[in-house]
C-alpha cells in the first residue's frame, strides 16, 4: 500500500487548516519479562501500529488517530472537524513558534537488537541473574527485562520529513527481607548507561555478576543496621537517588505547559513563574543544569521531537539561576504573550507523545547535572565533617507545584569527621525546593557523574508514560532535615 502521507497533509491546508501533521508508526514492539523468586511471573508481549493526526485549524488544535491504513482519509478529515468543534470553545488562540524544516533520521546506538535475541536465551540469562542474588538472607528476590523497538515517520506542512528508529532496555534485579522489627529492607540495580549503548550488550554478565553480589552483601548489612537518625546533617546523594532528585525537583517543575497551568488537574502545577526566568536563584553557584536531548546513549534522547524540532541542549540553570525551561513550539509563543517580553526565542525540542495514539506534550528529555570541581566521591566524603552518604530511591512524596519534597532511600552510611563509617537503614530527607538547592555545597567530576535511565514518568490526561535519563554526579547538600 502507498502511504501518501503528503498529500493527505496538503488536503487538509487546502480546505483551511493552518498547519497539519502525522505521526505513522509502522512497527512497535514491546516486551516484559519479570521473573520472581526463579519463577517466569511475567511475560507480556505487544506489536502495535497506527497513526496519529494534528491539526490547528481557526487557531484550535484538533487530533485523530487509528491503528487501520483503511481510514486514512477518513482520520485526517476527523482530526480537522475536532480543530473546528474546539475553535467554538477557544479563549486565545495557539499559534506555533517558528522552526526550520527538517529532513532527517535518528538511529539509537544497538550493537544487538533484544529482539532478535531467541527467547530461550534471554530466559537463560535472567535464570543466570537469579541464581547470582539467590543467596542467604536474601527472602525475595526479581529479575526484570523491558525491551522496546519502534519506527516513527513524521511528516507536516511545513515541509519536515523524519524518520527515527529507537531501540531501549530498561533491565534490573532486586533483592528484599525482612528485619528484625518487620520492615522490608531491600537494594535493587538498574544499571547506568556505560558507553553508546542502547540494546542488548547492556547485558554483560560479568558486569551483572558483580553488581548482584554487592546488592546482596549492601541488604544483610542493612538487617542488622541501626536507624538513620533524626536530625539536620550534610547529604550525598550518589548519583543512583541524585537522579530522582532532579527529576521531580528540577524536571517537572520547569516543564512550560505546568508552569501555564495546564497540567494542574492530574500531575500538579509548578512553583515557577514566568517573571522567575533570568531571576530567580533556584540554587547555589555550584548548580548547572541543562535539558539535552543530544546525550545520545539515552532514552531520553530521539533525535527529532514530535514538532520535529531536532534535539536540543539547553541551559535551564546557569550557575544556580533560573534561564530556561522544558518548551513546545505552542508553549513558547503563549509564555512570551503572557509574560509581555521574550523569554523564549524558540522551542527547546521537548514535545513528545508516548504513541502514535496520544497528543505531544512537553516531557522532560534528558535533564542533567554539569560536573563540577569538587573531585572524586572520596574526595567530597572527606570533606564532610558529620553527615549521611544515600543510595538508592525507595519512596516519594512531592508538593503539588513542586516547592517540596520527601524522600526515602534504600540504604546510607554514616559520615563522621571525613569517614564512610556503618550502613543505617530507614533513611529518608525532606526539604523545600530551592533551599535545599541553595544548599549545594559540592559537585562531583566527571568521574562520578552516570546517566541513570527511567523508564515510567508518568504525565498528561488520558495519561502517558514516557522514558527518559538523567546525567547527574556525586552531590552534597548541607543542613539538610534527615530521618523524619
Amino acid at each position: 500500500m502507498t502511504l501518501d502521507w503528503k498529500n493527505q497533509i496538503r488536503r487538509l491546508t487546502d480546505q483551511g487548516a493552518s498547519y497539519a501533521d502525522v505521526r505513522y508508526y509502522p512497527k512497535e514492539e514491546e516486551d516484559f519479562l519479570l521473573m520472581w523468586n526463579g519463577n517466569l511471573l511475567a511475560f507480556n508481549r505487544s506489536e502495535t501500529s497506527g497513526f496519529g493526526v494534528r491539526v490547528l485549524a481557526d487557531g484550535a488544535w484538533g487530533f485523530a488517530a487509528s491503528s487501520s491504513l483503511n481510514d486514512i482519509q477518513a482520520t485526517f478529515d476527523r482530526a480537522l472537524e475536532n480543530a473546528r468543534a474546539a475553535a467554538g470553545r477557544l479563549k486565545r488562540p495557539i499559534r506555533l513558534a517558528d522552526k526550520e524544516a527538517v529532513k532527517g533520521c535518528f538511529d539509537s546506538p544497538c550493537q544487538t537488537d533484544p529482539f532478535e535475541i531467541p527467547l530461550e536465551d534471554k530466559l537463560a540469562l535472567m535464570k543466570e541473574l537469579d541464581g547470582f542474588i539467590d543467596q542467604p538472607g536474601v527472602q525475595q528476590r526479581r529479575v526484570m527485562i523491558s525491551t522496546s523497538k519502534r519506527t516513527v515517520h513524521y511528516y507536516d506542512s511545513e515541509g519536515a520529513e523524519i524518520e527515527k528508529r529507537i531501540i531501549d532496555i530498561f533491565p534490573s534485579i532486586q533483592v528484599a527481607a525482612m528485619d528484625a522489627d518487620g520492615v522490608q529492607q531491600e537494594r535493587k540495580y538498574l544499571p547506568p548507561r556505560l558507553g553508546p549503548s542502547r540494546g542488548w550488550e547492556t547485558m554483560d554478565r560479568d558486569h551483572w555478576q558483580g553488581e548482584a553480589e554487592r546488592i546482596v552483601r549492601e541488604m544483610n548489612q542493612l538487617l542488622t543496621a541501626p536507624a538513620c537518625p533524626k536530625d539536620r546533617l550534610s547529604v550525598i546523594l550518589l548519583p543512583d537517588m541524585m537522579y530522582l532528585q532532579v527529576h521531580e525537583t528540577i524536571g517537572h517543575p520547569l516543564e512550560l505547559d505546568r508552569i501555564l497551568g495546564y497540567e494542574l488537574s492530574y500531575a500538579g502545577g509548578s512553583f515557577v513563574r514566568l517573571e522567575d526566568f533570568g531571576k530567580l536563584q533556584y540554587g547555589s553557584k555550584k548548580l548547572n543544569a541543562r535539558a539535552d536531548a543530544t546525550l545520545i546513549n539515552s532514552p531520553g534522547s530521539f533525535g527529532y521531537d514530535d514538532d520535529g524540532v531536532p534535539a536540543q541542549n539547553r541551559m535551564l540553570i546557569d550557575q544556580g539561576i533560573l534561564v530556561g525551561a522544558l518548551t513546545s513550539r505552542q508553549m513558547v509563543t503563549e509564555a512570551n504573550d503572557k509574560a509581555g517580553r521574550q523569554l523564549f526565542d524558540s522551542s527547546g525540542g521537548a514535545c513528545r507523545a508516548c504513541d502514535f495514539n496520544r497528543v505531544p506534550l512537553e516531557r522532560m528529555t534528558n535533564i542533567n547535572i554539569d560536573p563540577g570541581e569538587d573531585g572524586s566521591l572520596e574526595d567530597i566524603i572527606k570533606g564532610t565533617e558529620k553527615g549521611l552518604l544515600l543510595s538508592g530511591d525507595k519512596s516519594w512524596s512531592i508538593g503539588s507545584n513542586r516547592e517540596q519534597f520527601h524522600f526515602a532511600t534504600d540504604i546510607g552510611w554514616l559520615i563522621e569527621d571525613g569517614e564512610q563509617k556503618h550502613v543505617l537503614k530507614n533513611c529518608s530527607y525532606s526539604g523545600m525546593t530551592l533551599e535545599f538547592y541553595r544548599s549545594l555545597s559540592a559537585v562531583g567530576d566527571e568521574s562520578t557523574w552516570q546517566v541513570q535511565y527511567v523508564d515510567n514518568c508518568g504525565k498528561g490526561v488520558p495519561g502517558q508514560v514516557m522514558q527518559l535519563g538523567h546525567g547527574v554526579p556525586v552531590c552534597r547538600f548541607d543542613h539538610v532535615k534527615v530521618g523524619d
